[in-house]
């Protein structure tokens, strides 16, 4: 079993002194950051939808979406990539609107004062105990 360790170990991990292959520094690490940040999101999609049984996009989409585009913005510019620049000079304008959307919405939600239900916008019942909603000034 020791030409397995050395097989993984030493010819795959760590391979030539660079880390699978790679050579290292604080530039490639804020790029990969930016690549895993960027792709998790679509796991947290996939997760939220198959647990709702319907096409969901969680708020935490938009958050890795933002951050993990911004990381790979930064690593691009450092880079001087002027397709990779490109790539992710303005995909934050609609990641971010998304976020000031949804917490605009989540705001103007009302509390139910019979069960403590969070309610729509412009609900007129609670659609938790059927409660009549008092209606917000704003």
């Amino acid at each position: 079993m020791d030409w397995l360790h050395h097989l993984i170990w030493h010819d795959i991990v760590w391979h030539n002194d660079k880390l699978f292959g790679i050579q290292w520094s604080v530039w490639k690490v804020i790029g990969w950051l930016g690549n895993v940040t960027f792709s998790s999101r679509f796991i947290v999609q996939w997760y939220a939808t198959e647990k709702s049984k319907r096409v969901v996009i969680p708020v935490m989409f938009w958050w890795l979406s933002l951050i993990g585009s911004l990381l790979l913005l930064i690593y691009a510019l450092r880079k001087v990539d002027s397709v990779f620049i490109y790539a992710y000079l303005f995909p934050w304008i609609p990641y971010t609107r998304n976020l000031i959307i949804h917490y605009r919405h989540k705001k103007a939600h009302t509390d139910c004062s019979g069960c403590g239900n969070s309610c729509p916008p412009q609900s007129n019942f609670c659609p938790n105990c059927g409660a009549r909603l008092m209606p917000t000034t704003s």
